[in-house]
């Protein structure tokens, strides 16, 4: 198997930061607009009522899009077709739901307890200001961490890879996804 590059998946990942943009557009932009007058109070209330709105209508769908994607017949999110790479099992076999469901969640992780904190400091809350300081640098670490990971084995892996036990390879046209 043809491990893809780092660089490859990053820009992978920004084809499909584009897809989540235009998302997060319809969502601020019309939902938002149209429902404020019967969300407002979701966001303005208890941090955890806030996280949890954010969470599914956020977080969640864009999570979907991740795992349904990366474990369809195209093996990968619209940013991975167009950067030629596919997310596979240690046999270089597609995922099941199961797997890609992990592989998500491990990678929006840090980004949810990102939220979990952001509330936290908006509204108020029963944690001390530097706990939330301290969990947000803790974010910033696993983020770090991420980042650093694929650059020390050769099959350039990320944690949500090996906890997910996945592998992000080439795709050949001869055996396209």
């Amino acid at each position: 198997m043809s491990y893809a590059p780092f660089k490859k998946r990053i820009y992978a990942f920004l084809l499909d930061y584009l897809v989540i943009a235009v998302y997060g557009i319809f969502v601020v932009g019309t939902i938002s607009f149209v429902f404020r007058p019967y969300i407002e109070s979701l966001f303005s209330g208890s941090p955890v009522t806030a996280e949890l709105t954010g969470f599914f209508m956020v977080t969640l769908p864009i999570s979907l899009y991740f795992i349904l994607c990366e474990c369809s017949k195209w093996q990968g999110t619209f940013g991975k077709r167009k950067m030629g790479i596919c997310v596979v099992d240690r046999f270089g076999q597609r995922i099941r739901i199961s797997r890609s469901a992990v592989r998500t969640a491990v990678k929006f992780l840090p980004w949810e307890i990102a939220h979990f904190g952001v509330w936290r400091l908006m509204l108020p809350s029963s944690l001390s200001e530097i706990t939330v300081y301290i969990i947000l640098n803790v974010v910033n670490l696993a983020i770090l961490t991420y980042l650093i990971i694929p650059f020390t084995n050769k099959k350039k892996k990320n944690v949500y890879d090996w906890a997910a036990g996945t592998e992000v390879i080439h795709w050949h046209k001869s055996s396209s996804p």
